[in-house]
């Protein structure tokens, strides 16, 4: 394997572009990516080139490869110290606080790892606008200003005129609005981004199409390419705020969270204007879902974490409810930027709790009070709110 400081992956590109057309998305992007070989130099990857890459590994995405190999596991600490401190240099001590609502688990898919999934035989639920206003009193009353709408993916039920009819009714309550539901056509998030859109969370789930194609079997989700370009419809839209993710365990991590890199960076490249985050969930138990493929130890995962911190300083970093409490506090202070608490998986969960609706099991049911406590503890400050649309 060529070292960093010669044929990189930069440079690769250069000849790339004198060979390809300029990419009209990122699946043009992915093409010209070889999974085989990205594989290769991550897995015979040496430390001298670890130590070189964490010299200077900014917007690097050899860098980014050497920081996820197997090689870069003996300098987690030094990873950690780096990661720490370009955190706090960019973002202070605060983290923004923020909780999902579930709108629906109605859902036309057919994925295996999910609780929504259309075969397993759960009550379904679609909340109408009186339910979200129930909804909304005790999230209030928890302190939350920031708020992620999710659905299970419907579109006839669940679609557009239906986001369209409730946005503008959260939108009264939140500062901050987010979404994470099916992907839409770049039209459609220009008539949400006019009624108070901010931002949206599209997961990609993995880079691995033939392990896609074995998870989403059914529905337009099984559409691997259409889901791949969904950002950059996103992005042309206007949309300020876009979320890239992989769910943990379908695949081979390290080669997933490689590619979402590659991803992250061909976006921030061509759509400037946007800021982007990443979530990292691990693969959590739910009714009909699968094990694991690849497990994702606790030490991997801090891993990602520092490796996406160091080869983006300004990128935001998610953490979800999916994580136990001793970890979730080990890892606020590591890379974090973003974390919810008090969380339901479930339509109308926050006034009526029900299992059976639930998308997936919580590791950390923790109440906000309790988890803004534990940052407060190791110095770190939760935000709940952050801005105003006024200024």
């Amino acid at each position: 394997m060529n070292s960093i400081g010669s044929t990189t992956l930069n440079s690769q590109s250069k000849d790339t572009a004198s060979q390809y057309p300029v990419p009209t998305s990122f699946v043009d992007v992915f093409k010209q990516l070889s999974r085989s070989e990205l594989k290769l130099r991550l897995y015979s990857t040496t430390a001298k080139e670890v130590e070189q890459a964490l010299q200077c590994p900014s917007g690097n995405l050899d860098c980014l490869l050497a920081l996820l190999s197997p090689a870069a596991e003996p300098y987690l600490e030094q990873m950690a110290q780096q990661s720490v401190a370009l955190t706090r240099q960019r973002f202070g001590a605060s983290i923004g606080m923020y909780i999902p609502l579930y709108l629906s688990n109605l859902c036309a898919n057919e994925c295996d790892y999910c609780g929504f999934t259309m075969s397993n035989k759960i009550k379904r639920k679609t909340l109408s606008e009186s339910e979200i206003r129930d909804e909304i009193q005790p999230i209030k009353a928890m302190g939350y200003d920031s708020i992620l709408l999710v659905s299970g993916e419907h579109e006839t039920k669940v679609g557009v005129p239906y986001f369209k009819q409730m946005l503008p009714l959260i939108r009264k309550e939140f500062s901050h609005v987010a979404m994470e539901v099916q992907p839409l056509e770049e039209q459609d998030y220009k008539e949400l981004v006019d009624e108070g859109l901010d931002a949206v969370m599209l997961y990609q789930e993995t880079y691995n199409p033939v392990t896609y194609g074995e998870h989403h079997t059914r529905g337009k989700k099984s559409d691997f390419a259409y889901r791949l370009e969904s950002p950059d419809r996103v992005a042309r839209a206007g949309v300020d705020k876009i979320g890239l993710g992989v769910l943990l365990g379908l695949d081979d991590w390290r080669l997933d969270a490689l590619l979402m890199g590659h991803h992250l960076d061909y976006l921030e490249k061509t759509y400037w204007r946007s800021r982007y985050s990443i979530s990292l969930p691990r693969l959590r138990p739910c009714t009909g879902g699968v094990a694991p493929k690849v497990e994702l130890t606790d030490k991997g995962l801090v891993q990602m974490i520092c490796a996406f911190r160091l080869f983006n300083q300004q990128l935001e970093i998610s953490l979800s409810t999916r994580e136990t409490p001793d970890l979730r506090n080990n890892l606020f202070a590591l890379g974090v930027t973003n974390v919810s608490a008090g969380s339901s998986t479930q339509p109308g969960g926050y006034v009526e709790p029900n299992t059976e609706l639930d998308q997936f099991e919580i590791s950390d049911e923790r109440s906000p009070t309790l988890v803004a406590k534990a940052m407060l503890e190791r110095g770190l400050n939760p935000v709940w709110k952050d801005w105003e649309t006024g200024w």
